[in-house]
């Protein structure tokens, strides 16, 4: 697959899983975005909700499409998740435990001015997720977000707040399905989102974009040796043509396939967003905690890309 481009599923259709997350579940890969399936509403930068989409797949190349696993209601014009309103940033994770898929979502009003939260929780990687409710994390703000297990097991949800100005990283309960009152805000006032989160050799590493909208600007990256300790921002961990820009892209999701790390990009196209385009790419540490995240044209798939 073309990095850059828009991709396609086993049955050639066009993959509508924008601004999501991939897992692995037993052997098999999921991801989750959202479904931007449709025209961009007249003369603006926006489509009507349609709901999280999933797609499966045993090499992360060739996908099958499993449905939508969150629907949007087309009919309470006051749902949460009512087609007019705005669903962005589904993340998905497994609880050990509970044998359970946790999706936490940004479900907002159509101009941006509620900011919540939105839980729904599966059986089965592949749906339907059962939608629990919308709030606001701590009484704040929460905007483009991604869900990070860490090594023991415990969640954390970090979200933009104060219009996108701080980042927040805030506990979540035993269950994965709310906030349990502990967090911290980061990167006070350096106006970061489209957090992305990965551990590596002891040390926590955030991707996270500028705020510039629909269009591209320069990733940074951050380390911190506590996931709720101070945060040092660091560089641009790209390199390669455009990197300025991120490729033309913005960070989704960091995820790991067999022993590498990967950051997926979303290229946004906003005046036709579902032809907007992906990209995955191989993510490099070097013995000195740096992070490196190199252009390649073409996306392989993961036998080929882990023995790279």
């Amino acid at each position: 697959m073309k990095n850059g481009q828009i991709w396609q599923d086993i049955e050639g259709n066009h993959i509508q899983a924008h601004g999501g997350c991939i897992i692995e579940h037993r052997g098999t890969y999921y991801w989750y975005g959202e479904h931007k399936g449709a025209p961009n509403c007249p003369g603006k930068e926006r489509v009507d909700v349609i709901g999280v989409s999933c797609y499966s797949s045993p090499d992360l190349l060739s996908w099958k499409y499993e449905g939508l696993v969150l629907s949007a209601d087309q009919e309470n014009p006051s749902s949460p998740l009512h087609t007019s309103r705005v669903l962005e940033r589904p993340k998905v994770v497994y609880h050990e435990k509970n044998h359970c898929f946790i999706l936490w979502m940004h479900l907002d009003s159509e101009d941006y001015t509620y900011a919540g939260a939105g839980i729904a929780v599966s059986g089965t990687p592949t749906g339907p997720f059962v939608f629990q409710g919308v709030s606001q994390p701590n009484r704040q703000d929460a905007r483009d977000m991604t869900v990070f297990v860490d090594e023991d097991g415990t969640a954390y949800l970090v979200h933009s707040k104060d219009w996108n100005k701080t980042l927040n990283i805030a506990r979540l309960n035993a269950d994965y399905t709310a906030p349990d009152g502990m967090y911290v805000s980061v990167m006070a006032d350096q106006e970061r989102e489209a957090p992305a989160l990965c551990r590596h050799n002891g040390l926590y590493y955030m991707v996270t974009s500028g705020c510039t909208g629909w269009q591209p600007n320069s990733a940074l990256y951050a380390t911190s040796s506590h996931i709720m300790g101070r945060w040092k921002l660091i560089d641009n961990p790209c390199e390669g043509e455009n990197y300025r820009q991120t490729f033309g892209g913005q960070s989704a999701c960091i995820f790991r396939a067999g022993n590498r790390h990967f950051l997926m990009l979303d290229h946004w196209i906003p005046d036709n967003l579902q032809k907007s385009g992906y990209s995955i790419l191989p993510i490099e540490f070097g013995p000195d905690g740096s992070m490196t995240v190199r252009w390649k044209s073409e996306w392989r798939g993961i036998e080929k890309s882990t023995s790279d």
